[in-house]
């Protein structure tokens, strides 16, 4: 009997939060099998799906770094996937790779959309699509690149309890700068002072907030990591030191409003006034450098330096769409991932560096 495939396809564009069940229809067919295979090619099973802000992003057909997901389109998504069958000099049957299958079970990927894992002694399978994956990569080329922390400045993360953000914090913390945390609730500011190495953390929701952001900074910022934009980016330019770097990586607060027109920053003179550098990117722009990032990364975390954290979401693909929900609900701390199959973590067939 044919192996069955569950599969995520784009069924229409969500107008404020998606709604499972509504945006995407979930579709049942054969899995495709080693003899669909070209050569170049292999046949992988997912085993951790990623869940990230941007994806809301794709959902809108408006200009952005990569076009939208079509109606009908299975919905993409990075991987880590077990090789089931392979046509490739690049992967072995039974190891494990970072893919760019989608929202699906089972899938047939070329050689370009997908990387064998290769992460040092120390390291967990995970990490390949976390802290030394593109989430970690993105916190790296953010900060090695544009923000440039040095010793002593004063570095603040928005959305510090996030995939990115709990990279980017720790990353400055290695640095030797001074490290301020925004989040969502009491428990993710505790877990950013007591476990990721954080100096301060602060409760953007508390009603303190602006007074406690103030008193945090009395030096000013040297460098600010947006994640969120809004109303706190704006409260952060309030607070910019003369010639200090603002990194925009991501605005999640108007993700799920970006078909409407949003109220602009109030305060942009201050870029002028105090020359703030304000640069926008994304990690492809780094493609180039991937290896060194990952190498860099992935020592870190073996030697201890940089945490990885986690939320996995179990139940198999079919609730991907209920679980991305977390990322604009504060719901998750660290990396989101959606557990599609169980496996040993004790006996994952990756390559080592060592």
């Amino acid at each position: 009997m044919a192996r069955k495939n569950l599969t995520f396809h784009l069924a229409e564009r969500p107008k404020g939060n998606i709604v499972p069940g509504k945006t995407f229809n979930l579709v049942e067919t054969d899995a495709p099998t080693a003899s669909d295979l070209k050569d170049g090619q292999i046949l992988v099973e997912n085993i951790y799906l990623s869940l990230d802000p941007a994806m809301r992003t794709w959902l809108y057909d408006i200009r952005s770094y990569v076009p939208p997901v079509a109606i009908g389109e299975k919905m993409r998504g990075g991987s880590i996937a077990r090789v089931l069958a392979t046509k490739s000099a690049k992967a072995k049957e039974g190891e494990y790779v970072y893919a760019g299958s989608g929202w699906t079970e089972v899938a047939v990927v070329g050689d370009a959309e997908f990387e064998p894992i290769v992460l040092p002694k120390g390291t967990q399978i995970t990490d390949a699509i976390g802290a030394a994956g593109m989430t970690g990569m993105t916190a790296y080329f953010g900060l090695t690149d544009i923000g440039k922390p040095k010793a002593g400045e004063t570095v603040v993360v928005s959305g510090a309890a996030g995939a990115t953000g709990s990279v980017v914090g720790q990353i400055a913390k290695i640095n030797g700068a001074r490290v301020i945390g925004l989040a969502g609730s009491d428990d993710k500011c505790k877990v950013l002072t007591e476990e990721l190495g954080f100096d301060v953390a602060l409760n953007y929701k508390s009603p303190t907030f602006a007074e406690d952001f103030v008193k945090a900074t009395p030096d000013y910022i040297d460098v600010y990591w947006d994640n969120v934009g809004g109303d706190i980016l704006e409260k952060a330019l309030a607070r910019a030191a003369t010639k200090s770097r603002f990194v925009m990586c991501g605005s999640i607060s108007r993700y799920n409003g970006l078909e409407k027109e949003s109220p602009g920053i109030r305060n942009l003179f201050v870029v002028v006034t105090q020359r703030v550098r304000m640069e926008g990117f994304i990690v492809t722009d780094f493609r180039d450098r991937y290896p060194e990032a990952k190498k860099q990364l992935g020592q870190w975390i073996a030697e201890g330096k940089l945490k990885s954290k986690e939320t996995i979401v179990k139940g198999g693909i079919k609730v991907a769409d209920v679980a991305i929900s977390n990322l604009f609900e504060g719901g998750n701390t660290g990396k989101l991932l959606v557990e599609v199959k169980p496996i040993d973590q004790g006996n994952e067939n990756s390559r080592s560096l060592l």
